[in-house]
């Protein structure tokens, strides 16, 4: 029988889950076994999946899982170094040249387990099947938007924390508004067409930010892009890949700009195909800013986990994306699955 083993997620500010209850139950009728860790944090509590009738599992056991059950998680395992030999299904953040991705390769290697990135399933289209995207484009510029009041007040960020709701988060964002009077930045997202670029302009929208809102066609020759130094916040909301123009430039801290926030919603500052080269590491939910130039200033803004600021909302939109390729697990050998494999393997040879 294929055995589902949802783990609890151990990073800190991480309170989403890739499963509902309601999925649970479906996975169950479908003839799957699941397994739900306890966990401290998670934003839906473990008695709702126990009154589905899955196993509930100490938090933080998988290690000691059976060897054929398939652990699902969100985001990273504990860098111990330990060889992995399950079959994981995670963001993995290893396919693209990252330091700590080519170390988590080398513990699946070493372990003889499998990693089924949930970046790469797709469907036989080579499109997503399931994605985080819209409430990252939504948090990251709720982030960029903290930034940019805190400039207005000779500051830098202070840290962030989850919401409730969207509203929540909403209401203050208002609150710190205020202080700016009827002022509001100008911002440029690229990738407006795609998940995180609705997600993006959706909340400048809601917050009367004046957005102008780029996609492929706009970026096609490659660049330069002065246009994105003419605003006060610039959004990346395009995942780094080979041929990704670089939008801003090393050169760009030294030129004439307005540009004073940069939310690097995409987020892979330590990939070779980064289009931002203004910096190298992610910032946190405790220092969101990270001040790359000091007059006039510029603030980048890069959290890896943003979703996890709206993490009811995001896990529910995020679950009911996934639950079809779930249901799926049955047969690993066909579809997305095989896809996912395939591209492990590729990527541990």
């Amino acid at each position: 029988m294929t055995h589902l083993w949802v783990r609890a997620e151990q990073r800190d500010h991480e309170e989403r889950v890739g499963l509902t209850p309601e999925g649970v139950a479906k996975l169950m009728d479908a003839g799957i076994k699941v397994t739900v860790e306890d966990s401290t944090s998670r934003c839906i509590p473990t008695d709702r999946y126990a009154e589905t009738g899955a196993t509930i599992a100490r938090e933080n056991s998988w290690p000691t899982a059976p060897d054929d059950a398939i652990i699902f998680g969100l985001k990273e395992l504990p860098e111990d170094g330990t060889p992995l030999p399950h079959r994981h299904i995670m963001f993995g953040h290893a396919f693209k040249g990252q330091p700590a991705g080519r170390i988590l390769l080398e513990r699946f290697k070493a372990g003889g387990g499998t990693l089924y990135d949930l970046e790469y399933l797709v469907d036989g289209d080579n499109r997503r099947v399931a994605a985080f995207g819209y409430w990252a484009g939504y948090a990251g510029a709720a982030v960029a938007l903290k930034c940019w009041i805190a400039q207005q007040k000779g500051q830098i960020a202070g840290a962030v924390s989850a919401y409730p709701s969207a509203n929540h988060l909403l209401a203050d964002l208002q609150s710190d508004l205020v202080g700016t009077g009827t002022h509001r930045p100008t911002a440029l997202i690229i990738g407006a067409l795609g998940r995180v670029g609705t997600g993006a302009a959706d909340l400048c929208t809601a917050m009367g930010v004046p957005t102008t809102r780029w996609d492929m066609a706009e970026t096609a020759h490659g660049g330069p892009f002065p246009e994105i130094l003419a605003h006060d916040i610039f959004f990346n909301c395009i995942l780094a890949r080979p041929g990704t123009p670089v939008f801003v430039p090393e050169s760009a801290l030294h030129l004439p700009r307005r540009l004073s926030v940069i939310g690097d919603i995409a987020c892979d500052p330590d990939s070779d195909f980064s289009p931002i080269k203004v910096y190298d590491r992610t910032t946190t939910w405790n220092a969101p800013a990270l001040r790359v130039h000091q007059a006039r200033p510029l603030d980048v803004t890069a959290i890896d986990n943003l979703p996890s600021m709206l993490p009811l909302e995001s896990s529910q939109d995020y679950a009911g994306q996934l639950l079809p390729s779930l249901l799926t697990l049955t047969d690993l050998e066909h579809g997305v699955w095989k896809r996912a494999k395939d591209t492990f393997l590729n990527a541990l040879a």
